[in-house]
């Protein structure tokens, strides 16, 4: 009777150690899932803050108590020890809901990060080169948080936030013919209007593939769905096909720059019409088509094509080189709208060989509303990272599109409509078929 108690004795406590234990577990579990979130900025994405489940309530933290590490990697990719692991300076810390949301007392934490243009581990993406072509990609982003008061650690990705990019339906695909298949992202604007214009941006040669998310995070191109964009147009859609390599390809996966046909084009205008059919709420007299770069060239490549069907275009850092547009191809777009932006220091699409002349040779020809933004050099536009004093890539001049910031022409005067200067989202606004 004696050893049956003991037994029994011995049950009961390895049941109660059994359950504490995973009780433990469960809090441990709990605990190492971190969420982050991933803003887009005028270089990119980066994760700019990491929202901490806690065990109980709280009103206040100190963001002294917190150690952010991170480890960036990727398959079969080799990164720079700088790259590739590090720690992430806490700036900020407040206490949040699951979202980030700023609460007075709460079970979560968010911890806000550094960030800069030249701060690689701040970002989730990387521009990686394979099989004789190169394209910005998701990576590992894994991240240990730690809280030194009383060394409890978060370990273990819970989720994401993407704001921009989760106002995006990232699901659509497209098939042309055997050969061809597009994804595309795509926006549909919160309005009652009956109608309502539609956006399209082309991306450039490094977001090609067959994640639709890379075209409006790489550069912010998401940004034509925010609400300070939205409000200049009531509302609209926006839609943003990607390439699987590059707009400008030929048959043998050589960039054309104009000189012959691409591989792209007839597909591309066959998903815009497939869309614009699926949603007829979309004004056709106020379809708007731009693009950087690559993109740029296919903007301008459909606009050639399709003189009647675009409104506007809106093409930054253009690829499409002069010599390969005809006389009566000019003549054909000489009143279609269009607003260029370009930097001087551009060294991947040469102006002198592209904007420069194909701008000239459209007034020439008696162009009323043919714009072009030239800048100088490209800068920091938020003045958080340098402002005129810091200069990104030259060829990066979309990030004026994407801000809305261009408002000038080639003179140096602002475009003007009915009198007064505009943006030029205000002016692609104002344009209708």
């Amino acid at each position: 009777m004696k050893n049956f108690l003991n037994i029994r004795a011995l049950m009961l406590f390895a049941l109660v150690l059994f359950t504490v234990q995973k009780t433990m577990a469960q809090d441990v579990n709990s605990q190492a899932n971190y969420s982050i979130v991933i803003e887009g900025y005028d270089w990119g994405p980066a994760v700019n803050k990491v929202i901490l489940p806690l065990e109980e309530m709280v009103s206040e933290v100190d963001p002294d108590n917190y150690t952010v590490s991170v480890k960036r990697s990727a398959a079969g990719i080799q990164m720079q020890a700088d790259e590739a692991s590090g720690s992430r300076e806490v700036i900020y810390a407040y206490v949040s809901d699951e979202k980030g949301e700023r609460v007075e007392e709460g079970k979560h934490i968010t911890l806000t990060l550094f960030v800069s243009p030249d701060y690689v581990l701040g970002s989730p993406i990387k521009y990686i080169r394979q099989n004789n072509r190169g394209s910005n990609k998701w990576i590992d982003y894994e991240m240990t948080i730690t809280n030194s008061s009383n060394n409890k650690v978060w370990n273990k990705e819970k989720g994401r936030i993407r704001p921009g990019i989760d106002a995006f339906d990232l699901s659509g695909s497209y098939s042309y013919n055997d050969k061809l298949t597009m994804s595309y992202a795509s926006f549909t604007p919160n309005t009652t209007r009956e109608k309502s214009p539609l956006i399209i941006w082309l991306h450039g040669g490094g977001e090609g593939g067959t994640d639709p998310s890379i075209p409006i995070i790489a550069n912010k191109a998401a940004n034509y769905a925010s609400e300070e964009i939205q409000s200049f147009f009531g509302g609209a859609y926006v839609l943003a096909p990607q390439c699987p390599s590059a707009w400008m390809h030929n048959a043998e996966g050589i960039s054309t720059h104009g000189r012959e046909n691409d591989i792209y084009n007839e597909g591309l205008m066959a998903l815009i019409n497939d869309y614009v059919i699926s949603n007829p709420k979309i004004d056709t007299d106020r379809i708007y088509v731009g693009g950087c770069s690559n993109g740029g060239y296919m903007a301008l490549k459909l606009i050639l094509l399709y003189p009647d069907y675009f409104a506007a275009g809106y093409i930054s850092a253009l690829a499409y080189q002069s010599e390969y547009i005809t006389e009566e191809q000019i003549n054909s777009i000489k009143n279609v709208p269009i607003w260029f932006i370009h930097s001087a220091d551009d060294q991947t699409t040469i102006a002198q060989k592209t904007v420069l002349p194909v701008y000239k040779r459209l007034i020439d020809s008696g162009a009323k509303d043919t714009h072009l933004s030239y800048y100088k050099n490209v800068t920091d536009i938020t003045g958080f990272f340098g402002g005129d004093d810091y200069r990104y890539n030259g060829h990066w001049s979309w990030i004026y599109s994407h801000a809305n910031d261009a408002n000038f022409d080639f003179n140096g005067n602002p475009v003007m409509i009915d009198g007064r200067p505009v943006s030029l989202m205000e002016w692609m606004s104002a344009q209708k078929n």
